[in-house]
Formats: structure tokens, sequence, C-alpha cells
């Protein structure tokens, strides 16, 4: 529950903060669409929020933040492997997740569905880092 506040809590900051529109940024993997909402940097830290679509059938591709994520499922069901293929979590509409830091938690975010997956994202990263790192496909397959 804790988890959950936090991730409202700062989903409902960088929506309250007036914040100024970019222009999405590419995105690894296939059928995924983002839309940068808005940016706010605070001292040494960049706080991002993106809208991302991901197609029936898409996937984000293998990747890393450097800093760390906070998501709401806004609708869809999310399968989220880690680096050695195991499911770390199925997120559905509603669920929250967090993605911790660091080249050590390389994963992926497929949408096996038949549905668009939405998912509102906050990034807190390090100031001008980028919102995730591609990463080595790994030599484990995903389950089907």
């Amino acid at each position: 529950m804790r988890k959950r506040h936090q991730v409202l809590l700062a989903l409902s900051a960088a929506v309250g903060l007036s914040l100024t529109p970019l222009t999405a940024s590419a995105t690894p993997g296939t059928g995924v669409h983002g839309e940068i909402l808005g940016k706010v940097t605070f001292g040494d830290k960049d706080y991002v929020l993106r809208k991302i679509t991901v197609d029936p059938g898409g996937s984000t591709g293998w990747h890393f933040h450097d800093g760390t994520l906070y998501g709401f499922v806004a609708a869809g069901t999310l399968s989220h492997y880690r680096s050695d293929c195991t499911v770390d979590g199925i997120y559905q509409t509603g669920n929250t997740l967090v993605e911790p830091s660091g080249s050590g938690n390389i994963h992926i975010g497929n949408n096996s569905q038949t549905t668009p997956l939405v998912l509102m994202i906050v990034y807190v990263n390090p100031t001008g880092s980028p919102l995730s790192e591609d990463a080595p496909q790994p030599s484990c397959q995903l389950p089907n």
C-alpha cells in the first residue's frame, strides 16, 4: 500500500506542477508510442511524466533506467520480465509498479493482449539522463 501511495503521490505532483510540454522521444521495441506530457527539474533530478501506449503484441525491448520509474496501468495488461526471462509481474488496469534504477535491472515489458496497453509513467532520473538505456537481448527465451 505504501508503494501505491508513493506512486500516486509522484503522479499527482508531476501533473500538478505546470509542466513544460516536450516532444516525444524514440522508444526501443515494437508497437510502442510514447508522449511526454511534461518535465520539471528539481536540484539534480529530472521528473518526467510520460504516457506510453503499447499495441497488442508490442514490446518495449530490453532496457534499463538510470533513475527510478513509477508506473500506473491506465488500460490493458503489462507482462513484465527480468533479464533471466522470469516473470517479474503481470500488471492489470489500476495496478502500479516501480522499476528500480541501474544496469543490473534490465527488463522488458510486453502486451500479449488484444487491446492496447496504456501506461502513465513518472521517471525520476539524474538530470540530463535518457528515459531508458537499450540493453542486449539475453540468451534466455521469454515464455509464450
